[in-house]
């Protein structure tokens, strides 16, 4: 564990020789260089993978919103348990500068030991994270998750503890999140000074208040209030079979009480529907039982299909296309 105390400035040694200690350091020193920007690579929220260009000074105004949102005031503690090389590890590191937090930082990996940490105001983290770090989770009171979907049995697991817990909204071309929800809500919160709407395609639409053009994404969603939507799915996943238009997440979301292992709802091409709606499953082949009233004639998958392991992200997120590859 190491301590970087922004608050005093008092910050102890990161090593070099260590690999993630080194990865911190680096970018601190890129972050206090005369240059004005950092270059980050993109997930592919708003399109194909790519490298862009993030103002310095839309960073610390990014960090200064959430700063706002979880009254992080000087002196609070804050956990780097995040891969510094993604825009949600940097940012974690610039809010430290700018808001003068004493981050307490670990090295990046799945299970958090309670004993490794001590009691902390703020933390973000993966649902992976989450999951296998439930007992450190005593010592945390703001939990912020991004980076992958929370599932809902991890979802009853957080509303049984005391931790205030957040699930967020956001990507790197919006430099992480510009909107939260607590995990028992439905709608996603704008941050201040951040404003939504849907394109014709019902995408999501947003103008940041540090970026002068639009962000338009990927996400399909419903705005019932000008600050507040849900996420209904992504737009270049949606199926047409046989002309009908099914959203593979609205349908998944159906199946979850249904199913405990991982699974995804995707399409193989068909000569007479153009696309076919199918069920893969992770693990080994069994009976699946499916309530007939859950989902509509066009939902009900044609195929069910089994693969041994699903393909991931660091965060935890399911690669989808390369689980389709399995096949």
């Amino acid at each position: 564990m190491i301590i970087l105390d922004f608050s005093t400035n008092h910050f102890e040694a990161l090593d070099p020789t260590i690999h993630w200690q080194k990865n911190i350091l680096d970018f601190w020193q890129e972050w206090t260089q005369e240059k004005d920007h950092i270059v980050a690579r993109t997930s592919g929220s708003t399109g194909s993978p790519k490298e862009i260009k993030l103002p310095k000074s839309a960073m610390k105004m990014s960090a200064r919103l959430t700063g706002k949102f979880f009254d992080l005031t000087p002196g609070k503690t804050a956990l780097l348990c995040l891969p510094i090389e993604f825009i949600a590890g940097k940012m974690m590191l610039v809010r430290a500068i700018e808001l003068r937090l004493k981050l307490i930082c670990i090295e990046p990996k799945s299970h958090i030991n309670a004993d490794e940490i001590p009691s902390i105001d703020f933390a973000p983290m993966t649902p992976m994270q989450v999951e296998k770090s439930i007992t450190a989770l005593n010592k945390i009171q703001t939990l912020l998750i991004g980076g992958a979907p929370l599932s809902d049995p991890l979802r009853k697991v957080l509303l049984q503890k005391n931790t205030h817990c957040f699930e967020s909204y956001g990507m790197t071309e919006t430099i992480t999140h510009i909107a939260l929800k607590e995990i028992s809500q439905t709608y996603f919160q704008t941050l201040d000074q951040i404003q939504i709407r849907k394109n014709d395609s019902g995408c999501l639409v947003i103008k940041t208040p540090y970026f002068e053009e639009e962000i338009i994404t990927n996400d399909l969603v419903d705005i019932p209030w000008n600050n507040q939507f849900k996420w209904l799915g992504r737009f270049d996943s949606v199926i047409n079979s046989g002309g009908i238009k099914l959203i593979p997440e609205q349908i998944e979301q159906k199946l979850k009480p249904f199913i405990a292992q991982n699974f995804i709802i995707s399409a193989l091409t068909d000569a007479t529907l153009g696309e076919k709606l199918i069920l893969i499953i992770e693990g080994k082949e069994q009976n699946i039982d499916i309530p007939e009233n859950i989902l509509s004639k066009f939902e009900v998958p044609k195929k069910i299909y089994f693969v041994d392991q699903f393909p991931t992200t660091v965060s935890g997120k399911l690669q989808r296309k390369e689980i389709l590859k399995l096949l």
